[in-house]
């Protein structure tokens, strides 16, 4: 699956500016076999510099769980999709859980 120092499966995390935006964001990298799932996680508020402003958004956080052979091609997808300039698009490997669990997300992604 992943090149041998890599863990084979990776979350995501992107935030979205609203629900709408959320599911039609996790629907799009579902059904593209980019992701197995996306929780979509409301009620966060982001603080961060932007063009020299300090921003205060509420923001919703979706947490998508992907092969990490697919990083390239699931970033590509959120910035092609998203709203904003610049999406964030943070990926974190997944170094261990439950083998059914990860069996699943590796039956529910595309090969690659």
């Amino acid at each position: 699956m992943a090149s041998s120092n890599l863990p084979a499966f990776t979350m995501v995390h992107v935030t979205v500016p609203d629900k709408e935006t959320g599911h039609s964001l996790a629907k799009s990298l579902v059904e593209s076999q980019l992701a197995a799932c996306v929780n979509i996680v409301p009620g966060i508020e982001s603080v961060y510099r932007w063009q020299g402003d300090i921003n205060v958004d509420k923001e919703l956080l979706l947490i998508i769980k992907t092969k990490t052979t697919l990083l390239q091609p699931l970033t590509a997808a959120v910035k092609e999709l998203h709203p904003y300039d610049e999406p964030e698009v943070v990926a974190v490997p997944v170094l261990g859980g439950s083998p059914s669990y990860l069996a699943w997300v590796a039956d529910s992604t595309r090969a690659k």
